[in-house]
């Protein structure tokens, strides 16, 4: 499967861009989207979903445009929104069944998948009480559940992750990993290390725009040879961030050790194996 994005824009006044002339290609597996608050991955999601339209731009999904057909990718379609609702007074089998009918799935075998997939996300304990009782990690976890439902083939999620504890983090990559063979799957997270994880390959965003795309080892050969640390005394700290892209700190008693990116380390300083959260930062900094 190949989902092309050519020259999408979506302008929401005149001044005010969700997304700017952005260009991406997408092939079955896990591409994780990065980008700070306001950087249009939630705005993208949308309009791959159908929910929204593009001001500009073509959107095929195997030569076929997705835009002018939106029930082509609908029905092999699964999305979790950011921002996902549930019926609080259903328990979580009323909930999936519901679902199931909404997405025209049904049959024999629809009991025996709601189970298997209620035990793929930890909630067999749960199924029978009412979701309005639910912990927001719980809810989570049932929103994954309904993406899955009808055994689609283009899986979109907007921070799955959040409100999950580590335990149900990790489960939830096992679970979409088995599923990233066959299927293209958009992973957009706050948490660079889920995105580290799993993610074949990595499309970071800020103000609308692709800053780059491409696996993560690509993504992180951009800082390679500049991730140095330091240790400072506490009162040189302050103009030391002034002067260098600080991107983790950590106290030692009466000192500061500092994680930075620098194309001249400082005297003392020592190299790091650059990461992709390393990438994120320094590309997000310095663009725009």
């Amino acid at each position: 499967m190949l989902l092309a994005i050519q020259n999408l824009s979506k302008k929401y006044n005149k001044e005010k861009f969700g997304l700017k002339d952005y260009s991406l290609t997408i092939e079955n597996g896990i591409l994780g989207l990065l980008g700070p608050n306001g950087a249009g991955k939630s705005t993208l999601m949308k309009i791959i979903a159908t929910i929204s339209q593009p001001t500009s731009g073509t959107l095929t999904l195997d030569g076929h445009d997705i835009v002018k057909d939106p029930n082509y990718i609908r029905k092999i379609l699964g999305y979790l929104p950011q921002d996902f609702g549930v019926y609080a007074n259903l328990n979580a089998y009323e909930f999936l069944e519901y679902i199931a009918a909404m997405k025209g799935v049904g049959g024999v075998n629809l009991r025996k998948r709601i189970e298997m997939l209620l035990e793929g996300v930890n909630l067999t304990e749960a199924a029978k009480l009412p979701i309005g009782t639910y912990s927001g990690g719980m809810k989570q976890r049932i929103g994954i559940a309904q993406v899955l439902l009808n055994d689609p083939k283009v899986l979109i999620f907007d921070e799955p992750t959040v409100g999950l504890d580590p335990e149900e983090r990790v489960r939830f990559r096992n679970l979409i990993s088995d599923l990233a063979q066959d299927c293209i799957i958009i992973l957009s997270s706050h948490i660079v290390s889920d995105i580290e994880t799993i993610a074949d390959e990595v499309a970071i965003m800020k103000s609308g725009e692709l800053i780059t795309k491409g696996t993560q080892a690509t993504v992180i050969n951009a800082v390679d040879g500049k991730v140095f640390e330091t240790v400072l005394d506490n009162d040189l700290v302050n103009d030391f961030k002034t002067k260098h892209l600080v991107v983790n700190s950590m106290r030692q008693k009466d000192k500061m050790r500092l994680r930075y990116i620098s194309n001249k380390p400082t005297d003392g300083s020592t190299v790091c194996t650059a990461s992709l959260e390393d990438a994120y930062l320094f590309l997000t900094k310095n663009n725009g």
